[in-house]
């Protein structure tokens, strides 16, 4: 009995791995992430950001501006108003708490001296999107979230609040 009850709840089990294509085309960064559904509307997440840009700030090889910097969310996600039969359709409110790493380098007024900004920083913020479903195997989901630094040092170089969109290509199984 134990033994089938086990494969029962993994049988609910839903799980989706994501990509976001839109940051691998504007920003050269890769975002992959991992959602589990722990009911029709609500789920658990872990995103990871390589080559993580702060709010797609240019970087400009000729200026010598160059990020290191990776980062890894957790989120809970919301989802409504999608389809009766689909797990994590429709509109979605996520909110996430993110810890971006490494540091940011430029060169000063003078190309001699390389000012570097440590990017170590916790970021609390929440998302918004849409996530379409077929065939409860692959989906879709524009978003964009907004964010809050609580880095002093990433503060002084940059905005405080930051803004990220991209389109997720999802697989379920």
């Amino acid at each position: 009995m134990l033994l089938g009850s086990t494969v029962a709840v993994k049988a609910q089990a839903v799980n989706e791995v994501k990509v976001n294509i839109i940051n691998t085309i504007i920003s050269a960064s890769v975002e992959l992430g991992y959602e589990h559904f722990i009911d029709r509307d609500q789920s658990v997440g872990v995103d990871l950001m390589i080559n993580d840009r702060f709010s797609y700030y240019p970087e400009s090889k000729s200026k010598g501006k160059k990020f290191n910097t990776n980062s890894i969310a957790a989120n809970y996600n919301f989802y409504f108003g999608g389809e009766d039969n689909a797990n994590g359709s429709g509109y979605s409110v996520s909110p996430f708490l993110k810890y971006r790493f490494c540091d940011f380098e430029e060169y000063g007024d003078t190309k001699d001296v390389k000012v570097v900004t440590d990017m170590d920083s916790f970021i609390i913020g929440v998302g918004v999107g849409y996530k379409w479903v077929r065939n409860d195997s692959f989906a879709v989901q524009p978003f964009v979230n907004i964010g809050r630094n609580f880095s002093e040092d990433v503060n002084d170089r940059f905005m405080a609040v930051e803004l990220n969109a991209g389109v997720t290509l999802g697989y379920r199984f």
